[in-house]
Parts: C-alpha cells; sequence; structure tokens
C-alpha cells in the first residue's frame, strides 16, 4: 500500500462545528474510512484543539492506529500540547513542532483541513 502525498491538517478536537461528542463521531467515521482507503495520507498533523485526539480519554485513538500501522506519520504540536499541558498524555503519534508540520506540508501535493 503506497501512501499519497496527501497531508491532513487537525485544528478541532473534532470535525466541524458541532456539540463535542457529534464532532468525535463524525472524526472518527472519517478516520475509519480514511483507514480503509488504498492510498492512505503521508502525514496527519494535530495542532491546536486537535491535539486532543491523541491523548489519553480520547475516543478516537484506535482509528488513530490504524492509520500509524499503515505508515501514516501523526504529528502533534508540542507548543499546543503544552499550552494545555498535555505533553505526558500523549497516547500516539510523533511529537513534533511546528517545523515537522511546515515540513510535512511542503512536501505534500494536497493539504486538507478538517
Amino acid at each position: 500500500m503506497n501512501a499519497s502525498s496527501t497531508v491532513i491538517l487537525v485544528t478541532n478536537n473534532g470535525m466541524g462545528t458541532a456539540v463535542l461528542e457529534l464532532q468525535q463521531k463524525l472524526a472518527g467515521k472519517y478516520f475509519e474510512l480514511l483507514a480503509q482507503n488504498d492510498t492512505p495520507p503521508a502525514a496527519i498533523c494535530f495542532y491546536t484543539e486537535g491535539v486532543k485526539l491523541v491523548v489519553e480519554g480520547s475516543p478516537l485513538l484506535d482509528q488513530l492506529r490504524v492509520l500509524e500501522a499503515k505508515g501514516v506519520r501523526l504529528i502533534v504540536c508540542s507548543t499546543c500540547l503544552d499550552y494545555f499541558n498535555l505533553l505526558d498524555k500523549v497516547k500516539i503519534g510523533i511529537v513534533g513542532g511546528m517545523p515537522d508540520i511546515i515540513e510535512a506540508q511542503m512536501k505534500a501535493e494536497k493539504v486538507i483541513t478538517i
């Protein structure tokens, strides 16, 4: 399975602007279907509220583990984790900085923000 050169940016604690439960339900379905795709993205970058999806207690850890197992790089913003006091609660992904996120974006042919 070849990864595409697409990078997905996750900036919310879910998907959209509905109540949190619906946002997370939508994001869970999105990641589940993304994992079933024959060409997964090269990377998913989590920053601002998005970092809350990769920490202890997130309802999306299983879906994200499947994506990571398929070779998708999960890049998590260390500044955002620090801001929310979540650095010690990360359960999945690579804790990186803005340079890592910029590098992933610059290498991408397509960048999608959800």
